[in-house]
């Protein structure tokens, strides 16, 4: 059901990168359904995506665009950024969610994947803001939403470059926060715990061959270790948390890394 206000974005348009599935998806859904227009991005098969397309489009009464530029290609993002401008005019709501991962001790860390998760979480997030930003603040109106991670504020073993990623991403917010804040543009950070995306589904598959527990109990083993709610975070809950930062009432939410994690980092 959507809420009472589901026109406050309406004439709005929202980039939301890697948002062909799980939590970019998510969140595509909850701005679309406060009537903003989508500009979607990531990987999949073309059909598929134009489906998705469709689907949202037509559920929700806005018009959906596709860019499928590579996040850690530069010149594809400056493209993308171009291609969004051209279509609706100009991007209001920048959601920056592509990510990757690789688990791995430093001293094995293969450098070449070191590389292309710098680039994708958080190089390609710095491309897409500051070519959003001039339209943002000449229209004295746009929000910044950049997907951490609860590993943007505390770390685990073995993930050494996604939390580094992380954590810069976090940086970057609060750089950007200050630079805008005397202006009508925000930006904050989501940092979000364990999500069940088709990401986390893999390495829930792997616990539970490894193991040789049911998918269910590989579930639970996974949560009790990070996530003392024993419950996913869902796509759905982020999205609206991403719409409320898109609010009026959270004009003065500027610089901040909201942690939506079952209490992960409480502890």
């Amino acid at each position: 059901m959507q809420s009472s206000s589901s026109s406050s974005l309406r004439g709005k348009t929202a980039l939301v990168t890697g948002s062909t599935s799980g939590i970019g998806l998510g969140i595509a859904r909850s701005l679309a359904a406060q009537g903003a227009n989508i500009v979607f991005n990531g990987f999949g098969d073309a059909a598929a995506i134009a489906a998705l397309q469709s689907e949202v489009a037509s559920g929700f009464g806005v018009k959906t665009f596709y860019h499928g530029a590579d996040m850690s290609k530069p010149e594809q993002i400056a493209d993308m950024m171009q291609a969004a401008a051209r279509e609706f005019g100009q991007v209001d709501i920048l959601v920056n969610n592509a990510g990757i991962q690789h688990v791995a001790n430093i001293e094995d860390f293969p450098v070449e994947k070191w590389d292309a998760i710098i680039a994708i979480n958080l190089s390609s997030a710095f491309h897409t803001t500051r070519l959003a930003l001039p339209a943002m603040k000449a229209a004295n109106w746009g929000r910044i939403i950049n997907i951490a991670s609860a590993h943007g504020l505390v770390a685990s073993a073995q993930k050494s470059a996604y939390v580094a990623s992380k954590h810069g991403i976090v940086g970057l917010t609060k750089a950007t926060a200050l630079e805008t804040a005397t202006t009508g543009v925000t930006c904050n950070a989501i940092c979000p715990g364990w999500v069940l995306t088709p990401l986390v589904q893999k390495q829930v598959d792997a616990r539970a061959a490894a193991g040789g527990i049911s998918n269910d109990e590989a579930k639970k083993d996974l949560l009790s270790e990070k996530q003392p709610s024993g419950e996913f975070v869902t796509p759905e809950q982020l999205g609206e948390l991403a719409v409320f930062m898109c609010s009026a009432a959270a004009n003065q939410v500027r610089g901040v890394a909201w942690n939506m994690d079952g209490g992960w980092v409480a502890q």
